[in-house]
C-alpha cells in the first residue's frame, strides 16, 4: 500500500466489506515521503484499517535521501537526469523502487508466511497480493516474481478507473487523498514540483537543497574518486530545480482548465508526460529511462 489514490481505494473496499477482507495493508517508508502522505497514512490507519481489524505494517529499507548524500552507503541509484559534458543527454538507473519498495514488501511477507530469508519457502506456501493497478494502466498489471506472492489486481476486477477511484474516496470523505512518491522523485512533473513549492515551503527548500547536493553524481562515487562525468538533476529540463521552468502550461494543461476533468492535475500530468505522477512498489509510473551514457561513472 503506497497510501496513494489506487491502493487507498483498495484498502476502503475492502474494510467496508465491498473486497474481502484482507490480512494485512504493508506500507513500504522510503523515509522521504511528503508529509502530506505521512499524515494520509495517519487517517487511513485510525479511520479505514483499524476499525476494520486490519493491520497496517510499516516497512523499511532505510532513508533514501540520506543514503544517498552518505557515501559509506550502498546508493540504489535514482533516475536522475543528466546533461554530460558532451551535451548529451541520458538519466541513470532506477534501483530505489526495488531497493526501497519492494525488498522491504518481500521481506516483511516472508515473515509473516513463517520462512524468513534465507529458508526455502514450500511451493503450497503463498500469499494472495493486492497490487493498487487500475483499468487505466492495466498494461502495468503482471505477475509477481517469485512463487509465494501471487498477485491480483482487484481494481481491474472491479473495472474502476482512477478517476472512479477518486471519486469514491470523495465520496467517504477522502478526496485529499495525495499521490505517493518520494518527495524529491525525479518523474515528478510540474504540476507537483509546482505543488510542493507553492504548498510546502520547508520540502521545497529541502528537495532544492538536494538536487544541488547530487549535482555530481551520488556521494560514494564522489568518495571513490568515480566521480559523475557530467551534471545530474532532478528536474528533466536538466537546471537547477529552483531554476527549472516548473511555471511553464502546456497547451494540455490549458485544455483541461477549461473542463470539468476529475483528478485534474493528474489528467495534465498524464497528457504533459505520459506518466501520472506517483510510485507504487510493482507499477512505478515514471517514464521509461532514457539511455544511459558509457560515461555515467556511477558506483553501483
Amino acid at each position: 500500500m503506497g497510501a496513494g489514490v489506487q491502493s487507498s481505494t483498495l484498502l476502503a473496499l475492502s474494510a467496508h466489506g465491498i473486497l474481502p477482507k484482507v490480512d494485512y495493508a504493508i506500507f513500504a517508508d522510503t523515509g522521504w515521503e511528503p508529509q502530506a502522505v505521512y499524515a494520509h497514512l495517519d487517517r487511513l490507519e485510525r479511520e479505514i484499517a483499524r476499525p476494520a481489524g486490519i493491520p497496517v505494517l510499516r516497512v523499511s529499507s532505510g532513508n533514501i535521501r540520506n543514503d544517498a548524500l552518505d557515501p559509506d552507503h550502498r546508493f540504489a541509484s535514482m533516475p536522475l537526469y543528466v546533461l554530460n559534458q558532451d551535451g548529451k543527454q541520458g538519466m541513470t538507473r532506477r534501483q530505489c523502487t526495488g531497493e526501497y519498495k519492494i525488498k522491504p514488501i518481500k521481506k516483511k511477507v516472508r515473515d509473516l508466511i513463517g520462512y524468513p530469508y534465507p529458508q526455502r519457502i514450500p511451493k503450497d506456501v503463498f500469499v494472495e497480493q493486492w497490487v493498487g493497478i487500475s483499468t487505466d494502466e492495466f498494461h502495468r498489471a503482471k505477475d509477481a516474481d517469485v512463487k509465494y506472492m501471487r498477485n491480483r489486481h482487484p481494481l481491474i476486477d472491479l473495472d474502476l478507473s482512477r478517476s472512479d477511484c477518486v471519486r469514491y474516496l470523495t465520496s467517504i470523505g477522502l478526496a485529499d487523498t495525495p499521490k505517493s512518491s518520494c518527495l524529491g522523485c525525479p518523474f515528478h512533473g510540474n504540476q507537483q514540483w509546482r505543488n510542493i513549492r507553492d504548498t510546502s515551503p520547508e520540502e521545497w527548500a529541502d528537495v532544492v537543497a538536494f538536487d544541488a547536493a547530487i549535482r555530481q553524481g551520488n556521494a560514494r562515487a564522489n568518495a571513490s574518486g568515480n566521480r559523475l562525468l557530467g551534471q545530474a538533476y532532478l528536474h528533466r529540463s536538466r537546471v537547477p530545480l529552483d531554476e527549472a521552468p516548473i511555471d511553464h502550461v502546456t497547451a494540455a494543461e490549458w485544455a483541461a482548465r477549461q473542463q470539468n476533468l476529475d483528478d485534474q492535475a493528474a489528467v495534465v500530468e498524464e497528457l504533459e508526460t505520459g506518466v501520472v505522477d506517483g510510485c507504487s512498489p510493482w507499477a512505478c509510473r515514471g517514464a521509461e529511462p532514457e539511455p544511459v551514457q558509457s560515461d555515467f561513472g556511477l558506483a553501483s
